[in-house]
């Protein structure tokens, strides 16, 4: 994941636009998009939002030094909200069994979390939020 500045925000992304029609060798674009999630001043820097977005995933946002990551909302350890969870730094921690997971990565970190989260790339237009979904 790269940051850089756009819009005065810095955006975390893995760069999910025409770039990865190429990534592959191949020239078809990869199946794909950006959905809206939320806008800027619905993400806090001490808690992650809950989105759920129009297909009826539900994503938590994260907002760490001024730069915002998204992961899937479900624990991959049990049926726990990660939205519901406590942030330090750039780790999640789950709020039923306490395990963390890097929100940068989706890496679980600690017992008793084993298979990491779902990430998305994440960037701004103005002021809402877009995630790249699968």
């Amino acid at each position: 994941m790269t940051g850089r500045a756009e819009r005065g925000w810095i955006v975390n992304s893995i760069s999910p636009t025409a770039d990865i029609a190429g990534a592959a060798g191949g020239s078809e674009a990869q199946p794909g998009r950006w959905a809206a999630a939320c806008t800027t001043d619905e993400v806090g820097e001490d808690f992650p939002t809950r989105v759920e977005l129009e297909d009826g995933l539900a994503i938590a946002v994260y907002r760490v030094d001024g730069a915002f990551y998204a992961t899937n909302d479900r624990c991959t350890h049990g049926e726990a909200s990660l939205s519901d969870g406590l942030v330090d730094g750039h780790v999640i921690e789950c709020p039923f069994h306490s395990g963390t997971f890097d929100i940068r990565t989706g890496k679980a970190l600690t017992f008793p979390c084993t298979e990491p989260v779902a990430v998305y790339p994440v960037r701004l237009e103005g002021d809402r939020i877009l995630v790249w979904i699968d």
